[in-house]
């Protein structure tokens, strides 16, 4: 599935899932805005993808902000990258709070980049897509199962994943799809400790598949709803997360 040709921009590209998003299409030959809050992270992931069958180019957006969305457009189209035609929409935070705790500005803090973010970054994409495209909204299966302390970032997910339904069926005629990943839980740098922790393994021993995701297990997942492979597909939610949303209650 190469995309030689093709201009991405991939949100939330400073670290974890985005980083790895980033460099993937870049390997496949796509050009690759990488755009995040943090200029020397994205710096260095620019270096770290030289002499890929891709280009990466780094552009500072806050995905909370509606005039630091709409620069990073702007910023994008000087570059080149006015013919866009995908879209990775990963910026997101979590949060690990009881309920009846959760202060409003932390709840806020939660939904803006996850659910609020992903739309202005959704809408000014849909703006810059003339020629069609494909938007892929990175959710989670907690917007369509919940687990205690996780109250506003499962709101935020399965907020997004009606937004991705929303928005697919208003821009299927303009050739735009939209669709969006829902991974488990994925094996990272900064949940690796608790992973291997008694209650992390407990964790793991729940899921069907008794293991962690792999960053690699969205490879293929992604690359199929940015290419042509999947023309006909949009408004889909693909679980990757090793049978655990059809596990027994």
């Amino acid at each position: 599935m190469g995309l030689n040709g093709r201009t991405a921009l991939v949100t939330g590209a400073s670290s974890g899932l985005g980083r790895h998003f980033a460099k993937i299409l870049a390997e496949r030959g796509a050009t690759v805005f990488a755009a995040g809050r943090r200029a020397s992270a994205l710096e260095s992931l620019v270096e770290e993808t030289a002499g890929l069958a891709g280009t990466c180019r780094s552009v500072v957006m806050d995905v909370t902000d509606p005039v630091s969305v709409s620069q990073g457009f702007a910023q994008m189209a000087e570059a080149g990258g006015s013919t866009l035609s995908i879209v990775v929409n990963n910026a997101g935070v979590a949060q690990t709070r009881a309920a009846i705790d959760v202060q409003p500005e932390e709840w806020q803090s939660v939904l803006a980049p996850n659910l609020t973010g992903a739309f202005l970054v959704a809408q000014e994409a849909a703006r810059a897509m003339t020629s069609g495209g494909s938007i892929v909204n990175v959710a989670s299966i907690l917007g369509q199962r919940v687990s205690k302390g996780l109250a506003a970032y499962a709101a935020s997910k399965a907020g997004l994943i009606q937004l991705t339904k929303a928005l697919a069926l208003e821009w299927a005629p303009l050739g735009i799809r939209v669709n969006a990943l829902a991974p488990g839980y994925i094996e990272t740098d900064l949940n690796r400790e608790f992973f291997q922790s008694e209650a992390g393994k407990r964790l793991i021993a729940r899921i069907p598949q008794r293991r962690l995701g792999r960053m690699d297990d969205l490879d293929g997942p992604l690359l199929m709803l940015c290419s042509d492979q999947s023309a006909y597909i949009t408004g889909a939610v693909i679980a990757i997360d090793g049978g655990h949303l059809v596990s027994g209650l």
